[in-house]
């Protein structure tokens, strides 16, 4: 299950001792489903770090909502994103460490093309902890302020069906 909240930012968040940078990753990902359930390719590549191709499976939902993630090989990834007919979404994700042991992952996504945006996430365990969860206890109400969860249309499978003009 992933449960998750979602912004929408403008820019990389302030660094500091209360939100260290803990690694960045270039992404490449596409779509072969828009539709529950989204059928969707990724690449990850850390840096310093190694790369994984993804082939994963998600459930509708908004805050929560079913995730299978699939390891596949590098040319397993290579076919299935010739399938999707598209240039791929390349993302850049900058994940920080927040002092209650979460992660605030930022993402800037399509750099340089006129739909470029930004966004970030966090993780939860539960539900619970997600609508307890508040920004301002890590002083990122400002950089949170624009808290899109609940909005239909602001998943990456949505901005894809918009940009690359392929509804399923």
């Amino acid at each position: 299950m992933e449960i998750e909240r979602k912004w929408m930012v403008k820019g990389w968040p302030e660094q500091g001792a209360l939100l260290p940078l803990l690694y960045t990753e270039h992404q490449e990902q596409g779509y072969l489903h828009t539709d529950a359930p989204i059928v969707r390719i990724r690449m990850e590549a850390r840096s310093g770090g190694d790369t994984k191709y993804v082939l994963c499976f998600k459930s509708a939902g908004l805050l929560a909502r079913e995730e299978i993630e699939i390891e596949t090989s590098e040319e397993d990834y290579c076919r299935l994103a010739a399938l999707t007919g598209h240039s791929l979404i390349k993302k850049v994700r900058r994940v920080y460490g927040l002092p209650d042991g979460l992660h605030l992952e930022v993402n800037l996504v399509d750099e340089g093309l006129p739909t470029e945006f930004m966004y970030a996430e966090v993780e939860f365990s539960s539900e619970e902890e997600a609508h307890g969860w508040t920004p301002e206890a890590f002083g990122l109400g400002a950089y949170l302020s624009d808290d899109v969860t609940q909005l239909p249309g602001q998943s990456m499978s949505a901005y894809w069906a918009r940009t690359r003009g392929c509804e399923s």
